[in-house]
């Protein structure tokens, strides 16, 4: 169950395949905070490289057992949101299947194979909300090395 969710908006931009098979392919392109009011869809103009679209606000669930692996993302150089995107196969835009601070779920998102995810640079004002609930929330866990079993029932003997 997450402990706070934080609302954003997804920007993703479409552009030109170099391909056969296909004539564009959407990427993510930034994840704001705040939910912007405008509807899903919503062209927001051209870049270098493509055109870019609202694809809609959506949950970014933060998660208290989660904050070693947020607070070690914040700590990197550029810190990033994972983006997972779902096709329909029709070319058009597609629908964001999850928002991620978290790296390994992130990665997890990969595990559907069909999905396109995508990281992008954490905005400034999204890094701080992540820290404030890193700080609010953040337990420091001591790792405790378990030992080893035995499953005969006896102590293992190396000597023989």
């Amino acid at each position: 169950m997450a402990t706070a969710e934080l609302m954003v908006g997804v920007v993703l931009e479409r552009r030109r395949a170099i391909s056969p098979w296909a004539e564009h392919l959407w990427l993510p392109a930034a994840v704001l905070p705040g939910a912007p009011d405008m509807p899903a869809g919503t062209p927001l103009g051209m870049t270098e490289t493509g055109e870019r679209f609202f694809a809609g606000n959506h949950a970014l669930a933060l998660h208290r057992t989660d904050t070693s692996t947020y607070r070690d993302n914040l700590a990197t150089s550029a810190p990033r949101v994972w983006v997972a995107l779902r096709t329909s196969g029709d070319g058009a835009m597609p629908v964001v299947a999850g928002v991620t601070c978290d790296p390994a779920e992130g990665e997890s998102y990969t595990e559907a194979g069909d999905d396109i995810v995508e990281h992008v640079a954490m905005v400034p004002e999204l890094a701080a909300l992540l820290a404030g609930f890193v700080a609010e929330h953040h337990v420091e866990r001591a790792f405790v090395k378990r030992r080893r079993r035995d499953w005969a029932g006896s102590e293992a003997d190396d000597t023989a």
